[in-house]
Order: structure tokens, then sequence, then C-alpha cells
């Protein structure tokens, strides 16, 4: 079991409801790829000052769970996630970091 761990940076800030429907959004496509095991999205929780460092600031995080680093290679391949980056890309601009890691417990 690996799990690929989203850092999203909007480049400008996004009301609730539409980050929320972009958590959705993907969540439900990566389910629909399946390959994913699981998914879990959180918002981000800033804090005083973060924005005067000079790093990838999340807006939020992705994890998605899969078997393993193939499974993984093959979900980005499925059809439903482009269509869901490249609606939300041409809708908002955002960046994306991420790790491929085993589990952190």
């Amino acid at each position: 079991m690996i799990t690929h761990t989203m850092i999203v940076s909007f480049d400008e800030p996004l009301p609730d409801t539409e980050l929320d429907q972009y958590l959705s959004d993907i969540k439900q496509a990566m389910l629909e790829t399946g390959y994913a095991k699981s998914v879990e999205t959180r918002r981000h929780l800033p804090i005083p000052g973060e924005d005067a460092i000079p790093a990838l600031i999340a807006t939020a995080i992705v994890q998605v769970a899969l078997a393993d680093l193939d499974a993984l290679a093959k979900s980005f391949t499925a059809p439903v996630l482009h269509e869901v980056i490249d609606r939300w890309q041409a809708r908002h601009s955002y960046r994306v970091a991420w790790a491929n890691h085993e589990s952190l417990a």
C-alpha cells in the first residue's frame, strides 16, 4: 500500500463553496479511476504570517491510498481525472506538489 499526498495551492483564494466542490470533484474522480482504495481531503489550516514564507502554501491536502505505484501510474491515465483537472484549471489556476510514500502511521 502506498499513499499519494497532494499539496494543492490555488493562486487566488476560493470561496468555501468552490473549494468544497473542488475537493469533492477530485475525490470522486480519483475513486472513479478504480485504482484508489480511499481518498481523504482536508483544508489547509493557515497560521498568521505564513504568507511571508517563500514556499508553496497549501490551500488543501488530498491523500489517496493505492495498492502500489503501478496503480497510481494507471490512475493518472484515467480520462475522468483529466476531465476534472482540466475543468478546474480552466476556472481557477492552481499548482500541485506531491509525494508518493508508504504509510506514515
